[in-house]
């Protein structure tokens, strides 16, 4: 049985004196006293330059670090950019590659994103590889086409098996941010083709669903049966709202 994964994506927000109320929220609310986390793995991804107090302020809890992005290469000069090896040395285990904010704004390609996939691999990180289509492609018709394009840049980059070791999240352009959500059918629909694309690893990887996630429809879409989690942006940033979800993944 595939575990449930819930990750909040803080984006550029955050100070010192947010985060720490932010955390302590989370690590007292989560797990449920008496009852463990259960099935129900959590992370979250602060900016990098609340990675450090983040550690600290989960370093006694079940709640797991993670990035927003990580660069493709090893060191050097790369002003402003963080590696891989960095994102281990504070204590990160999950690092977000391929979201569609960077896709759009830093225009990664899918061949740079299948880079940073294969960078995270490398020193041990989990990958958390965002694929997603605009509403002008789901309105065309070309939702899955451009899923299974930006799935198959990376498999051929890292091959298949290195599925094994990493999480995929589908997040649909216009419902990241917007309110909308997509419809039970039609996220059902690109999770099992995700699967379908990912072969004999595809029953065994963790599909998580990004996209005006909430606790009010958290537990709906946990109910389809190939979605395995969330990765939250907005409903990560209040303690409350992430631990309800958490609680309806469980």
């Amino acid at each position: 049985m595939r575990r449930r994964l819930v990750v909040g994506n803080w984006k550029m927000n955050g100070n010192l004196a947010d985060n720490a109320a932010l955390l302590k929220g989370i690590t007292t609310q989560w797990p449920v006293a008496g009852e463990g986390k259960g099935n129900v793995d959590t992370a979250v991804c602060p900016p990098f330059v609340y990675l450090s107090q983040a550690a600290q302020a989960l370093k006694d809890s079940v709640v797991e670090l993670g990035a927003q992005t990580v660069n493709e290469h090893d060191a050097g000069a790369f002003t402003g950019e963080v590696s891989g090896e960095m994102l281990v040395d504070v204590g990160c285990r999950y690092v977000i590659v391929g979201h569609n904010e960077r896709r759009r704004m830093q225009v990664e390609t899918d061949a740079q994103v299948a880079d940073k996939f294969h960078a995270a691999l490398q020193v041990g990180l989990t990958p958390i590889l965002c694929v997603g289509e605009s509403e002008q492609e789901r309105d065309a018709g070309q939702a899955l086409e451009t899923i299974g394009r930006q799935l198959r840049v990376v498999v051929e980059r890292v091959g298949l098996e290195a599925f094994e070791h990493a999480v995929v999240a589908y997040e649909p352009v216009w419902a990241v941010g917007t309110g909308k959500v997509a419809s039970p059918e039609q996220a059902e629909e690109v999770h099992r083709f995700i699967r379908a694309e990912l072969g004999k690893l595809g029953p065994q990887t963790q599909i998580l669903y990004g996209g005006s996630v909430k606790p009010g429809n958290a537990e709906q879409l946990f109910a389809l049966p190939d979605i395995d989690g969330a990765l939250l942006g907005g409903a990560s940033l209040n303690a409350d709202d992430f631990v309800a979800i958490c609680k309806a993944a469980a």
